[in-house]
């Protein structure tokens, strides 16, 4: 029987465009230092690292051993993860099972980017096929514009609906020092005058390009109560991987594999109706028009409710579901933590540790991964240990 699995310890960086004063491991080793003082261990009772970036984007091989001086993994197991933009909760549902299944009693998860010393357009167009993707997913911005532009047609949608989702969000990092948009307000004005990237996606609709890192302490039942005075249990999770190129995608739907996981983490962790089981969410919405329909497709609201959902404030801090307290993706994507930076977010409410950007009074969280052609991951918290 698989043993129950709880959050402990989180840390992150001071998410920066460029952190031109570290190196990719000092980077990492500033994560880890603050997630194992978070539960206040030594790196020496780490029983094992899962670690993941987009190693293709720095060029950067065999990234687990490269990252040891950081990671502190010397002399330890250590497992890479690599799954596009999914990596950070690949990462954390892999440690998730490494201790669950009795092999480990605590294991470090870490996620990091050095974005500055990459080039992720260039690594992301030899993903799409030579002759039919290429030329016109030359990167993540056309695939997505290709999405916003069949919802905004499907349900009427506008691009000030849009905005207002990347007004919520930033607005949010305003709380959270971590953030690399911390400090920089936006309205819905601001997004409306920026420049256009590809219809009808502009440069304030976007997350940006982030150098930082994560790192999440999973620890076993009979461990994960004396480390924490209020673990993040890991009531369920799923991933799901529905399609092999851009192309492949149907963006007249929901997302397929956002409906699947989610589906299947619901049923586990008995959620039968989201937005008033859950009592905060931490979404991976790499860009604005993700935050109408990807809510939709969560079971937040029903199909083509999502603009008047967030218009009407129910995913505000003070709502009836608070998405991204942290700022979410739009204000920072650092891309092999961001969404481990999901999970440890959804965790510090759990553990309420939020400071500004806590939610009053967390006992259910979800958190969420995105990536690839479309694939997603579902990580759902909670304060009491799962039956």
């Amino acid at each position: 029987m698989a043993r129950r699995v709880a959050i402990v310890g989180t840390g992150q960086t001071y998410h920066k465009s460029h952190r031109l004063d570290v190196n990719g491991r000092e980077m990492i080793n500033e994560a880890v230092t603050r997630a194992l003082e978070d539960c206040e261990l030594t790196i020496a009772d780490i029983d094992a690292i899962v670690i993941g970036n987009m190693d293709h984007f720095e060029a950067i091989n065999y990234v687990d051993t490269w990252s040891v001086e950081g990671s502190g993994g010397y002399m330890k197991p250590i497992m890479k993860i690599t799954t596009g933009g999914t990596t950070g909760a690949s990462v954390a549902i892999a440690a998730h099972y490494h201790v669950a299944c009795g092999l480990f009693d605590r294991v470090l998860a870490i996620g990091w980017e050095k974005n500055s010393e990459s080039d992720t357009t260039a690594a992301i167009i030899t993903c799409s096929d030579p002759i039919w993707d290429r030329f016109s997913y030359s990167g993540a911005i056309p695939s997505l514009a290709t999405e916003a532009s069949a919802y905004m047609e499907q349900y009427g949608a506008t691009q000030e609906d849009a905005a207002h989702v990347a007004v919520r969000d930033r607005t949010h990092a305003l709380n959270n020092p971590y953030a690399q948009m911390y400090g920089r307000p936006v309205s819905v004005e601001d997004v409306m005058a920026s420049s256009m990237l590809a219809y009808p996606i502009k440069l304030l609709d976007v997350c940006p390009r982030t150098d930082g890192a994560c790192a999440v302490v999973f620890a076993a039942e009979g461990v994960a109560e004396k480390l924490a005075s209020k673990p993040a249990w890991v009531h369920a999770n799923s991933v799901r991987h529905a399609a092999t190129w851009f192309g492949d995608v149907d963006y007249d739907s929901g997302m397929l594999s956002l409906q699947r996981a989610s589906a299947e983490a619901y049923d586990k962790a008995g959620i039968r109706s989201p937005a008033d089981d859950f009592d905060v969410a931490e979404l991976y919405l790499p860009y604005s028009y993700a935050g109408l329909k990807w809510i939709e497709v969560l079971g937040f609201c029903g199909p083509g409710e999502g603009p008047r959902f967030v218009r009407d404030g129910h995913t505000d801090m003070t709502g009836k579901i608070p998405v991204n307290p942290s700022g979410g993706v739009i204000s920072t994507n650092c891309i092999g933590a961001t969404a481990l930076l999901r999970v440890a977010e959804a965790a510090v409410q759990i553990m309420g540790k939020g400071d500004k950007r806590q939610v009053p009074e967390v006992k259910k969280a979800l958190a969420t991964g995105f990536g690839g052609c479309w694939w997603s991951d579902v990580v759902i918290l909670g304060s009491e240990r799962p039956d």
